[in-house]
This record gives structure tokens, sequence and C-alpha cells, in this order.
């Protein structure tokens, strides 16, 4: 991500020493003041508005190896609302704090990916969301000094993965979610790194994560934003069991023909409903051989 960085030390010293080339307004100590295009020393070129010597409000600055910046100033300083063309083809358009990006603003990278969201220190930082031109994927979460970390989404064309990321990547309890309407949960563990007995000279290079799946379900309502995991399927089956004990016997169990046309019915219900999970089941599995991701254990 490119970024010229700032420009004001030479219109100080333009404004200072009276060096460089000026058409427009002053003030009555001879400052300029109003409206006023500048040519700077190094080729550089401004016009828009000055207060007491220094560029203030509304203006365009352009430099000379071809960058171009349009926005509001406060004191010689990019503040406000404004857009930055960068040399290489890179566009920034949003929110300005003294020379930094910060607020709220979308980047288009030379490559075509764009990131829309919040900015600190000209780093991406708080909420937001990068586009992957390449492939169309794309991440919607937090950021932390221009580096993933936090709760997020990885949204790719026909499936999707929920969870924590760490340092750019995902680490943690998570869950990938399939268009065909299932998901598989599982999480990304960091390997040990094993320790060799002679010290080397440069530190190993960290191990990539590893993806641990654990069992495949319906769709579930569970995000990284919650604050409590969801119970897991036994947990829930254990539940319905102890809401089952100590009930008073039903109609059902009085009427034993009823109950065994009851039961007939629910193990061809259950029949029907294994076949259709054995289904689902099968053809998730098959997308994640495609995809190259784990089977469950």
């Amino acid at each position: 991500m490119s970024d010229l960085g700032s420009e004001e030390g030479s219109e100080t010293g333009e404004a200072a020493q009276g060096i460089g080339e000026y058409d427009g307004d002053r003030n009555s100590e001879g400052q300029r003041h109003g409206f006023g295009k500048a040519l700077l020393p190094n080729g550089d070129t401004y016009e828009g508005e000055y207060e007491c010597g220094l560029r203030n409000g509304p203006g365009t600055y352009r430099f000379k190896n071809g960058a171009l910046y349009t926005g509001n100033y406060l004191q010689n300083k990019k503040h406000g609302k404004g857009v930055f063309f960068y040399p290489d083809g890179s566009k920034y358009a949003g929110d300005w704090v003294h020379d930094q990006r910060q607020g709220y603003g979308e980047y288009l990278y030379a490559n075509g990916d764009t990131y829309t969201g919040e900015w600190a220190d000209n780093k991406r930082h708080g909420q937001g969301t990068y586009v992957y031109k390449d492939t169309g994927s794309k991440y919607v979460g937090c950021w932390v000094n221009g580096i993933q970390d936090g709760s997020a989404e990885l949204i790719h064309l026909n499936h999707r993965f929920k969870g924590k990321f760490f340092n750019g990547k995902p680490l943690g309890r998570g869950k990938f979610i399939f268009d065909i309407g299932c998901e598989q949960h599982g999480e990304y563990i960091q390997p040990v790194q094993e320790k060799e007995e002679e010290e080397e000279e440069e530190p190993p290079l960290p191990l990539e994560q590893i993806w641990k799946a654990s069992e495949i379900t319906q769709l579930t309502p569970w995000s990284p934003y919650d604050e409590e995991p969801p119970a897991s399927r036994e947990a829930a089956e254990a539940a319905v069991t102890e809401e089952g004990e100590g009930h008073e016997p039903s109609s059902d169990v009085l009427n034993p023909a009823d109950d065994a046309e009851g039961e007939g019915e629910e193990r061809r219900e259950e029949e029907v409903n294994q076949d259709q999970e054995d289904k689902v089941v099968a053809s998730v599995e098959a997308l994640l051989v495609a995809l190259n991701l784990p089977l469950p254990i």
C-alpha cells in the first residue's frame, strides 16, 4: 500500500521565506490569505484556500511525480474529507486527521483489491471489509494496526468461514458454512514448534495453523461474536433426555394400538430424515475434498 507521506515542509518554507511563485489573495500583513495558486520550488503545485500563509480549507495539491490530493486542509495538513490519487494507480477516499488516514475511508489498491472501513494512523484499524479482486473472496471483520485480528468472516464463492483471527491468520474455534445448507465445526490449532538441540542463528518461521474438524451439522446461529460457545450436540441430546424424565405418560402410552401406529410413522420419518442427512453429509464430504479441507474426526 503506497503513500507519499506529508508534503507540508515545502509549502511551509515557501510561505515563511517567500520562495516559489504565487498568484492570489493576501492579507494586510502580506501573507497568503484567501484563494491562490502556488508553484513550489520542487515542481509541485497547489490551488486552493489559504489562511495566514498556510493551506487551510478546500484545495488541490499536485505532486511532480503525478500524485494528487484534493480535499480539505487544516494548517497545511490534510484534515477532513479528501481523496488521494497515488502514482501507482491506487486511491484513498475518506477521512484525514493531521495528514493521516484516520476515520472512515475506502482504499483502492493497484492490484484491484479494495478495503472499506475504519482507519487509524494510516493503517486499517477497527471494522472493515477487504475484497480480493482475483478470487472475489472478502474478509469482513476486525483489524488491528493493519492486520486481520479479531472476530471475522472470510467469504468465498460457495462457502465461508466464521471464527477468530490472530495476527492475520485464523486461530481457535470456528466453522465452515456451505451454501448447500450445512456446516463443519472445528478449530484452528497452532502446531508446537519443535526445538532443535543446536541453536539457530535465525529464529524458525512459525508453522501454519492446522484445521481440526469435529462434526458436520445443519446451520446454527453461532458466530465468533457470541460470548458463549454453543452447546454441543451431546449436551443438547442430554438436555432433551433430562426434560423427558419424570413426566406423566401421555395418552399415546395408554393406547397401545395408536402407539404402535405412531411408532411406525416415527420410524419411517426417521428413515427418511436419516437418508436425507446421509445425502447431505456425502455432499459435504465431497465438497470438503474438493476444497482440500479435512473430514470430521
